[in-house]
This record gives structure tokens, sequence and C-alpha cells, in this order.
């Protein structure tokens, strides 16, 4: 049996990607199941954090499911359904986060940036750099028409950066969803974007 290749199996619109772009201070790579350790890693560092605003942060973080995630996460991107980055510094020794374009529609086109930054790491404007990279590259490169970033209204430090990256407050959306820290309260979510 012959395999499909990657090029085949991508959506409908989807450009091509490569598989890690650049910042001044950053690479945002494509998921490998070799990074797993380092996820785990950044992950348990930062759990307190991100359980607050990240549901998926209460999953299991052990290094099997992170290997799996994994490559769910480079096969989603290598057909152009997800782009998920693992964020790493510049030489590619340190993981960082993660960020991505997710929620993607090609036919529009649009999409949603998303980011987490290592507790470790915190502070430094690594997720506003690479938000910033990825609005750019969205519009300029990829052709988005719409670009989306998503906050709990609560979290003031993730609201931030839309705003610096000259984003408009579209709504906010009331009782839109229940809350990442898993006390059953609802949240409201404010939605900024910028469209060409």
């Amino acid at each position: 049996m012959s395999e499909v290749s990657p090029t085949e199996l991508r959506v409908p619109g989807a450009p091509p990607m490569p598989e890690a772009l650049h910042t001044p201070r950053l690479t945002l790579r494509m998921p490998r199941p070799e990074d797993a350790a380092a996820q785990v890693a950044a992950v348990h560092a930062s759990l307190p954090e991100l359980n607050a605003w990240m549901a998926w942060s209460h999953e299991p973080h052990a290094l099997d499911h992170a290997r799996a995630n994994l490559e769910r996460a480079q096969a989603a991107y290598r057909r152009g359904e997800n782009l998920r980055l693992i964020i790493w510094n510049r030489d590619e020794t340190e993981m960082l986060g993660s960020t991505g374009y997710h929620a993607l529609n090609w036919a529009v086109p649009k999409a949603e940036i998303g980011y987490w930054i290592a507790t470790p790491h915190t502070g430094r404007g690594y997720a506003l750099e690479a938000a910033r990279f990825l609005t750019e590259y969205g519009l300029d490169t990829l052709g988005l028409r719409r670009i989306e970033i998503r906050t709990d209204t609560r979290n003031e430090r993730s609201a931030r950066i839309p705003r610096q990256l000259g984003y408009t407050l579209d709504a906010t959306f009331r009782n839109d969803d229940v809350a990442a820290d898993g006390s059953g309260r609802l949240r409201d979510t404010f939605v900024f974007s910028v469209t060409r």
C-alpha cells in the first residue's frame, strides 16, 4: 500500500507552510514528536499559571501523552488544519512555549492566534514578539483577511497583547464558556481582531 503524501492531504486553500519561522529572538517551529520531553518540562514548570487559563492543561502530561499530542499536531500542521508552532529560543536549545494559527477557515481566509509562555520565561515579551510576527506573516504572506485573538476577560496579561498590536476589540461574549480554572464558573471572552 502506498502512502499518501502530506501535500495530497492538505486542506483546500491552505498555503504551504515552512517548518520553521524566525523572529529576532525566537524560532517558531512545527511540532515534532521528539519535542515531547521539552513540552512536558515546560508544561510542568507552568501548571499553576496554565491551570487558571488553559483547559487543556488539566489533561495528563506524561511523556507518552505528549509524544502522541505532538504527532497529531505535526500531522495537522502538514495538512494545514491547525498550524501550531512550538516557541523556542533562536538556536532551539530551550522550549519557551507555544503559539500558532488555530480555528482556521481557508475559505475566508481567517485564523485565531493563541499563545502561552512557560512560567520561567514570562515577562520578557516573547508572546508579544510571536503574536506580532504571526499577525504580520498571516496578513502579508498567508493572505489572511481576519485574525482573532480571544482571551478570558480576567486574563489581563493575555489581553494586553492584542491591544499593543493594534487589534480592535470586536466583542465581549458574556457567559461564553466554562472557566479553565476548575471553579465551574462561567467566563466572559474578549474577541479582538485585525482585518484586511
